[in-house]
């Protein structure tokens, strides 16, 4: 039997995955997802893996970067699952002035031994 995880640990592993492929190869973060799997992004609910990538690779722009400013993480229920909190910054391509955002995941294990993303809510951060 695998040793118990420390949730922090996978949180920042999770989190460093998830936002290097956003980044570079957003059509890739289709494998961190399945067809249960919602994300809500800026209030427009969108449920399974093909609509969620749809979605993702539809933004407005090619290029950004992620900059990470905080992780929080808790366990979540009976089954294993974590919830991930993120904040940070969102660096555009040809923009001066980088976007504040706020992003939400409840992840849960695979049978595998992994986590996918059960639920994932997306907010920009207006001052």
């Amino acid at each position: 039997m695998a040793a118990q995880m420390d949730p922090d640990a996978v949180a920042k592993a999770f989190v460093e995955h998830y936002y290097s492929t956003f980044d570079n190869t957003r059509v890739g973060l289709g494998g961190l997802y399945q067809e249960a799997s919602m994300l809500t992004f800026e209030g427009q609910k969108i449920q399974g893996v093909q609509s969620i990538v749809a979605k993702l690779t539809s933004l407005p722009f090619q290029q950004c970067k992620h900059n990470i400013s905080t992780v929080d993480c808790q366990p979540s229920g009976p089954a294993s699952g974590m919830l991930v909190f993120v904040s940070g910054n969102l660096q555009l391509a040809g923009e001066e002035h980088a976007l504040k955002f706020s992003q939400m995941f409840h992840l849960m294990p695979t049978p595998q031994g992994s986590f996918y993303v059960f639920n994932d809510i997306f907010r920009l951060n207006y001052a």
